[in-house]
């Protein structure tokens, strides 16, 4: 392939990734509605977050392993169905417990989906431009947060949180029939054996990249998950204004994810280390902006762009040391995303409870990723050294 267009099934694969985006997302935008239509803390809310992160943590790598044997096309189309099954039931209970378990339900079939999609996605374009394509797979979470989390958000707010669960699951629906209509079969997957595939993991450099990914990503879903309390009561906007500060949010995501791609193409070991930083530093402006208006908006944009161009360096460097078994590193990665958004969430909920308050969840979403950058330089001049032997 000499085309610099990226093809028609990545877009499909775009737009599948929205929908999973938005139900991971969209909580944040519900924290408070649910916690008060629940009569739960903001923090028991905030669990549903832990729930579906841990999900994908347990629940991604067993299924990927399972399902490696099968169409890629007709896995993608029942991690779809399931997917739907989980947001039908979240849309149509009044329990906290059964919420929990439609989370977890739903959880489970994003590990496996990214993880398949992202290794389908590559092998549609030039080597040059697999970052890109990854970048263009993971847009569908940018503009999930762009259009999908505040649009949630605004229906829940104005027709109850359930409903944003049933487009949600509509949304799931209109996934998987593209998937069937435009993706054609890619035929049996090949039939490698699990412990072959577990071997991938004896390679320092994939366990360390996997590593890289939880401890520099924790500070994503400790200050987003709870960007709704933290608007109203830290920054004093009132409920219906976090559909716009959402959508700001989702802009900076959007342009994050562009930049990202490319400079993982272009330098991937600066990549890993700059962004991180970046990161790090949008959350210290945030927690100094927080009492403000415009400056804390301001500093929830920046944060937008920083956090979400780490994704393709880090996606590409789990695929870079994981090519023994793509699907399954590629899903592992998946995994250490969400043990970073359980870290966070769960960070974010025993600050929201306890004395600190709101204010100070930027600050302690700060503190894992610094070790994080800390772990990245020591590996990438490690990996240096050894090149220049």
């Amino acid at each position: 392939m000499t085309t610099s267009k990226m093809p028609l099934q990545v877009w499909i694969l775009t737009l599948s990734a929205f929908a999973i985006g938005t139900a991971e997302f969209v909580i944040a935008g519900l924290l408070t509605t649910v916690s008060e239509s629940l009569h739960i803390t903001e923090g028991q809310a905030g669990n549903l977050i832990t729930a579906y992160a841990l999900s994908i943590v347990i629940g991604g790598p067993i299924l990927t392993l399972g399902l490696a044997r099968f169409d890629k096309r007709k896995v993608l189309i029942g991690l779809m169905g399931l997917f739907v099954i989980g947001n039908i039931i979240a849309a149509f209970t009044t329990n906290y417990h059964v919420l929990l378990l439609s989370r977890v339900i739903a959880g489970l079939t994003q590990g496996p989906f990214y993880g398949i999609g992202a290794v389908v996605a590559t092998s549609m374009v030039p080597n040059k431009m697999a970052g890109r394509a990854v970048g263009q797979m993971f847009a569908g979470l940018t503009l999930a947060n762009v259009l999908g989390v505040p649009g949630g958000s605004f229906i829940g707010q104005v027709f109850g949180w359930n409903s944003t669960f049933i487009v949600v699951a509509a949304l799931g629906v209109i996934a998987a029939l593209a998937i069937a209509i435009t993706i054609p079969s890619q035929g049996k997957g090949a039939t490698v054996g699990i412990s072959s595939q577990l071997k991938a993991f004896k390679n320092w450099n994939l366990v360390a990249s996997l590593l890289i990914t939880t401890l520099s990503w924790v500070g994503f879903m400790g200050f987003y998950g709870y960007i709704a309390p933290i608007a109203e009561s830290v920054a004093g906007f009132s409920r219906a204004d976090v559909t716009w500060i959402l959508i700001i949010v989702g802009l900076g995501l959007v342009i994050g994810n562009v930049i990202g791609g490319k400079t993982a193409d272009n330098n991937l070991s600066l990549s890993l280390i700059m962004w991180p930083i970046a990161m790090v530093i949008s959350l210290a402006f945030i927690g100094m902006a927080a009492p403000y208006k415009i400056p804390f908006v301001i500093a929830s944009f920046i944060f937008g762009i920083a956090s979400f161009a780490n994704v393709p360096s880090l996606q590409m460097r789990v695929m870079k040391y994981g090519a023994e078994a793509p699907e399954l590193t590629a899903t592992a990665n998946i995994s250490a995303f969400n043990i970073a958004n359980a870290l966070g969430g769960a960070i974010g909920a025993y600050v929201v409870d306890s004395t600190m308050g709101a204010s100070m969840i930027p600050y302690a979403a700060m503190l894992i990723p610094v070790i994080g950058i800390i772990f990245i330089m020591s590996q990438e001049t490690r990996a240096a050294q050894k090149v220049a032997v």
